[in-house]
């Protein structure tokens, strides 16, 4: 009873702090936020980054809505090929718009949407002029940027701790090589939407800072020169880029937002040859790509890539590839650039009125043989020193229907195929069956599509999902999906295991100040399970979540949001764990003065990792803030901005989190003594 008083007196402190602390500066964000930060349940938090930073990018770039094309438009996960069909016709026919909120005439264009739209688009002059490209031109009429980020941890971790020599000869990954400061640096020059160029470096928490290993300075270099409708040329790209095409099937570096997103989402096919802006070190090629317009319909795309990459190599073989890009320890060191990667390919693109269809070629080769370790769950991985993928997609316009899909083959003849049926009565509302069928031999190391599995392979599954609007106000998301897979996955030893996860999503809008939504899912998976006796056996692993969001927008200048979540886990008839979370955002603009922020404060209380509980916060920009937590505690962040005549903006984030259930945070070199973890995160942005 005295624990429970004096964590709720705690709480009280806290919360007190938090109103007072608001009413002083807050911070708002950008609405689009609102959308991400209510979906950001996916687990694979590396690509949500990716996702956010596209996003994010878009959104600090507006496009012109009156001279807006289809293909900008389908850059946005949340508009549907209807919703984009119907914003050009009203554009077609009544003619350019002078303010964004016309968008309301839109047929099928609900109020949630428009809300999200209107943070990437602007009302600009109609008059599109297709001038050439001068050197006059680029140079008199562009925007820079500079962008300048650091993070700075207040906590000793175990890997920065003084060792003897003695112990560092037995042990050395016990210490990392640099400071536990975090930098990156982001340059970006534009003309237009039609010249970019940009160069992005990043130091990672521990690595060495023009020393070691990283004499240049920072570790990760990343420069793009892009151009886009220069003559009949779609798209043009020198150094660093990334390639989608199809439905995932072959290549796929771009937006897969998995089952979390929604049915929009899931409906999309990849968007070609684009930059690569992201501080991301593994999903992206290096080198030159192109997209060149045949005629108005036909498209053909080509692509080249040169680049190292961090592998595990053993007596010649590559034993696994390094993607996190974490180069701080020893071990990190011995796999750094150890192989290199030749990559080319193709596609041709076919882009009509009631049909869409396109062929894709890839031709992988590493110089040396990939050969991972030999284990139970990986014999049909990936193995040789060559690879090359053929595929097919489609998309077929049928009234108020839509066929698409896709077809791929690798070296050895195995073959993946993904089938969507969607049907759209009405703009507000899409039905999607899904078929998915990916051979346990498929071979395909950039292909990235929609699934339970983490590869694109050994999966069999069954999709039906509907997503419409009720009554005006009232929003559903729902969908179940079913999958087999046909042989064992890691953590599973046994074959011919399947599972189900199903989600209901309601949404409510009362007017332009309230949202609410509230979201059940429910996963049922087979897992390995090992009893208290050693004994080890397969049951299935059921997960089961439930949230509610509350928004509500005080005035123009402040917003407040709630949320709260449960989370129950279990083995089949085994030990019951429990978690549970709850938390505010506070958000404030004020426009006198050109300070604005935000304040946000979460409890959480778990039984154990298994029912861990997801929680997001307002970030830094270009920066993702979506953590996971588990055990008892609480966490608060303060974020708070200042701009200065638009040019200049300087952006601080602090974040605390307190365990109240143990005395380390943490395990290895990341391991912090006491219960308390303090973040500071600085930005600095010019722009001229």
């Amino acid at each position: 009873m005295k624990n429970m008083l004096l964590n709720c007196w705690k709480l009280r402190v806290v919360f007190s702090i938090m109103t007072s602390l608001f009413v002083a500066n807050v911070f708002a964000q950008s609405t689009w936020t609102e959308w991400e930060g209510n979906i950001t349940d996916k687990e694979n938090q590396e690509e949500w980054k990716d996702i956010y930073e596209d996003l994010a990018e878009l959104a600090e770039n507006p496009l012109n809505i009156n001279t807006i094309t289809k293909e900008q438009l389908e850059q946005f996960p949340f508009l549907s090929d209807k919703q984009i069909e119907h914003i050009l016709y009203y554009l077609y026919k009544y003619g350019p718009i002078k303010n964004i909120n016309e968008l309301i005439g839109v047929e099928g264009l609900d109020w949630q949407t428009r809300l999200f739209l209107k943070d990437f688009v602007y009302a600009g002059d109609a008059e599109e002029k297709k001038e050439s490209i001068k050197l006059n031109d680029i140079l008199k009429y562009n925007k820079q940027e500079i962008t300048i980020r650091m993070d700075v941890p207040l906590n000793e971790k175990a890997g920065y701790a003084s060792y003897s020599n003695d112990v560092l000869e037995k042990s050395p990954n016990k210490k990392y090589f640099g400071s536990p400061l975090y930098s990156n640096v982001r340059y970006s020059f534009r003309h237009k939407e039609k010249v970019y160029f940009g160069i992005t470096a990043e130091k990672d928490s521990g690595e060495p800072f023009f020393k070691g290993i990283n004499k240049k300075g920072y570790d990760f270099y990343s420069a793009c020169v892009f151009l886009r409708d220069v003559g009949k040329w779609k798209a043009l790209s020198l150094g660093n880029y990334r390639v989608s095409f199809g439905y995932g099937l072959v290549m796929n570096m771009g937006f897969n937002m998995g089952k979390a997103g929604s049915l929009i989402a899931l409906s999309k096919k990849g968007n070609g040859i684009s930059k690569h802006f992201s501080v991301n070190e593994y999903n992206y090629l290096q080198g030159v790509a192109g997209t060149y317009r045949i005629t108005k319909r036909w498209e053909l795309s080509a692509f080249y890539s040169f680049r190292k990459m961090d592998a595990r190599v053993e007596n010649m073989f590559i034993r696994s590839l390094k993607t996190d890009g974490y180069h701080r320890l020893k071990k990190d060191e011995e796999k750094k650039n150890k192989i290199s990667n030749n990559l080319i390919g193709c596609n041709l693109n076919y882009n009509g009125k009631y049909i869409e269809f396109g062929l894709t070629a890839v031709y992988n080769v590493f110089n040396k043989v990939l050969n991972p370790d030999p284990y139970p769950y990986n014999i049909y991985y990936p193995r040789g020193r060559y690879f090359y993928n053929v595929g097919g997609y489609y998309k077929l316009f049928l009234r108020k229907f839509v066929l698409s899909g896709e077809i791929a083959f690798d070296k050895k003849g195995a073959f993946s195929t993904l089938s969507m049926l969607t049907y759209s009565p009405s703009a507000e509302t899409t039905l999607l069956f899904m078929n998915r069928y990916y051979d346990k031999r498929y071979e395909a190391l950039f292909a990235d599509a929609f699934g339970e599995n983490s590869k694109v392979r050994n999966e069999l599954g069954f999709y039906l999902g509907l997503e419409t609007v009720l009554f005006k106000r009232f929003k559903l998301f729902c969908y179940g999906d079913f999958f087999y897979f046909p042989y064992r996955l890691f953590q599973v030893d046994r074959s011919k295991t399947t599972g189900f996860e199903g989600v209901f999503q309601l949404s409510y809008s009362h007017s332009n100040s309230l949202m609410m939504l509230i979201k059940y899912s429910c996963k049922d998976k087979a897992k390995n399970y090992t009893e208290s006796s050693g004994e080890k056996y397969v049951l299935p692993y059921i997960r089961q979540r439930l949230k509610y969001s509350l928004s509500y927008q005080l005035n123009e200048q402040m917003l407040l949001k709630t949320t709260s979540e449960y989370v129950h886990t279990c083995y089949f008839k085994k030990l019951r764990c429990n978690g549970y979370s709850a938390g505010c955002i506070l958000k404030s603009l004020f426009v006198r003065f050109p300070l604005n922020g935000s304040l946000s404060g979460s409890w959480f209380r778990t039984d154990d990792y298994n029912s861990r509980v997801y929680l997001y916060e307002p970030g830094l920009l270009y920066a993702f803030s979506n953590y996971s937590f588990y055990g008892k505690g609480i966490r608060c962040a303060f974020n708070l901005r200042y701009d200065y005549k638009r040019k200049l903006s300087f952006q601080a984030k602090c974040g605390w989190t307190h365990y109240m259930d143990r005395d380390k945070i943490g395990s290895g070199t990341e391991e912090i003594q006491g219960n308390n973890k303090v973040d500071l995160q600085f930005q600095v942005r010019f722009k001229w």
